[in-house]
C-alpha cells in the first residue's frame, strides 16, 4: 500500500515537472518570436526631417503620410509619435519612419523621445495595419496623360524621394503646365523647389514632352 502511494506521488510530480517545462518552453518561444527592436537614425536632405530606420517592417505594402493624429486611423504608433512636441508630419514606408518637425524645435529635444516611442510601440505594431489608400483612388481617376506622367515618376524620381522619406503627387496638367505636390520630408525640403524640381522637369521633358513645364501647386 505504501509502495503504491509512493509510485502515485512520484508520477504526479513527474507530470507537474513536465507541465512546468512545457510552460517555460512556451514562454521562451513567445519571447524569442519577438525580435528586439533596433532603430537607426539617418539624415535626409531636409534639415527638419530625419529617417528612423527600424530593423523590422513598419508597413508591408504602400506608404502612409500623416499630418495630424486624426489621420492615423489604426496606426497607434503614428498617433503616439504625434504626442512628441514639435512633430509636424509622419511618413511611413517599408521599415522607415520619416519624421518632419517644426523648425522651432531642436532635434536634440525630440530624437530620443521618438526612438523610445518606436521601440515601445513596435512590440504590438501590425505592419499590415489598415490604412485608407486615397492614392489608389486618386490614380484611378487621373486622366490618361497624368497616368503616363505618374508612370515616368514611378520609374525615375519616386524611388529616390521615398528613400529620403518623401513622395510626390501630380495635381493638374493644363496646356503642358504640370502642378505637383510634395509629401513627407520633401514637403519642407529647400531642395524641393530647386534641384529636385529641375530634375523632374528635365526627365519629363525627355520622356513625356519637350514642352512640359513643372511647378509646385500652391497650398490652400
Amino acid at each position: 500500500m505504501v509502495l503504491k502511494k509512493l509510485k502515485s506521488f512520484f508520477k504526479k510530480k513527474e507530470i507537474m515537472t513536465e507541465d512546468k517545462k512545457n510552460q517555460e518552453n512556451t514562454v521562451n518561444t513567445t519571447v524569442e518570436s519577438k525580435p528586439s527592436v533596433d532603430v537607426y537614425v539617418d539624415m535626409t536632405p531636409n534639415p527638419n526631417a530625419l529617417k528612423f530606420i527600424v530593423n523590422v517592417p513598419v508597413k508591408n505594402t504602400g506608404n502612409s503620410t500623416y499630418r495630424s493624429p486624426t489621420e492615423c486611423g489604426e496606426n497607434k504608433l503614428a498617433k503616439e509619435l504625434f504626442s512628441v512636441r514639435g512633430v509636424d508630419q509622419i511618413h511611413v514606408f517599408e521599415n522607415i519612419i520619416t519624421i518632419s518637425k517644426f523648425s522651432y524645435q531642436d532635434w536634440q529635444e525630440v530624437e530620443d523621445q521618438i526612438i523610445t516611442i518606436i521601440k515601445a510601440q513596435m512590440v504590438d505594431h501590425n505592419a499590415d495595419y489598415f490604412d485608407p489608400d486615397p492614392e489608389e483612388e486618386r490614380r484611378r481617376n487621373l486622366s490618361p496623360e497624368l497616368k503616363e506622367i505618374e508612370a515616368v515618376l514611378d520609374r525615375t524620381i519616386r524611388p529616390g524621394l521615398q528613400g529620403d522619406g518623401g513622395d510626390i503627387q501630380t495635381v493638374k496638367l493644363d496646356n503642358n503646365i504640370l502642378l505637383v505636390k510634395y509629401q513627407g520630408a520633401c514637403g519642407t525640403c529647400p531642395s524641393s523647389t530647386t534641384g529636385t524640381l529641375e530634375a523632374i522637369r528635365a526627365i519629363l521633358k525627355d520622356e513625356y514632352s519637350p514642352d512640359i513645364e513643372v511647378y509646385i501647386a500652391p497650398e490652400f
